[in-house]
């Protein structure tokens, strides 16, 4: 029986890359996953299927989670159709590339890129307020946030997209600290330059290969090790642990 047997959880930006990688790593241990686009209904349906055939229960939910009402609309398909949420793992990313080449530097950057990322935070915000009050009731949940470690090293200055991470490590600690009483965990996991996904694609050979050769490990994470990563937090191996941001990226960054 797995970790998670008989719990629920719910990943948003869940049909590509690192977020399949965590729907999966959640549904390996028990859980019944909803599965989080906003976009690729395609892609969300292929995650549900895949851990449906491996005998694990998932649905695909389309809803933008900066959408107030339409994030409580998911919530409440979760309920009917699983149960309440116990685990939350806010991953969805407004679109993003990460080009060295292409990105805009500080004297291009505007406020608008700015409050688009930090529209990953509003998200989370929303999702947090529609799932706490259950967790609250049942005594108990876990929340997980992925953030960067661009936020403690910036090899490349993505301003717009680091500033909106960063921004996630007040939002969790003071959940964490209001939440702690009830038995909610509340952690962050930052991840490095992951090997290979839709918004590393356009990440140059010359920044893979100097990122790499600086990690103690000397290899670029994949999806999977985040996925891992986030089952830590999301089990019972970590109860008391809470307002927690560690990195997983190698040791390319000892805080």
């Amino acid at each position: 029986m797995g970790v998670l047997e008989g719990k629920v959880a719910l990943v948003t930006g869940g049909s590509r890359g690192v977020g399949a990688a965590i729907a999966r790593s959640l549904a390996q241990e028990g859980a019944a996953v909803v599965v989080n686009y906003l976009k690729s209904a395609d892609k969300a349906e292929e995650v549900a299927r895949s851990i449906r055939g491996e005998s694990g229960k998932a649905i695909p939910y389309g809803a933008d989670i900066t959408d107030e009402e339409a994030v409580h609309g998911m919530v409440r398909n979760t309920v009917e159709t699983f149960g309440p949420v116990d685990v939350l793992v806010n991953n969805a990313l407004p679109d993003y590339r990460f080009d060295p080449a292409g990105r805009k530097d500080f004297g291009k950057v505007g406020w608008g890129d700015y409050l688009h990322q930090l529209g990953a935070l509003r998200g989370a915000l929303y999702c947090c307020q529609a799932v706490v009050p259950g967790m609250v009731e049942r005594g108990g949940g876990r929340i997980v946030s992925i953030l960067s470690n661009l936020i403690n090293n910036p090899v490349v200055a993505y301003h717009d997209y680091t500033t909106a991470k960063s921004a996630f490590l007040g939002f969790s600690r003071n959940l964490a600290a209001e939440l702690g009483p009830h038995n909610i965990t509340v952690n962050m996991i930052a991840g490095g330059l992951i090997d290979e996904t839709d918004a590393s694609a356009p990440t140059t050979e010359e920044v893979r290969q100097l990122v790499a050769s600086s990690t103690p490990l000397r290899r670029l994470g994949t999806p999977e090790d985040l996925g891992q990563a986030v089952l830590m937090f999301a089990s019972p191996w970590s109860d008391f642990v809470t307002g927690q941001y560690i990195t997983c990226d190698g040791g390319l960054v000892m805080p």
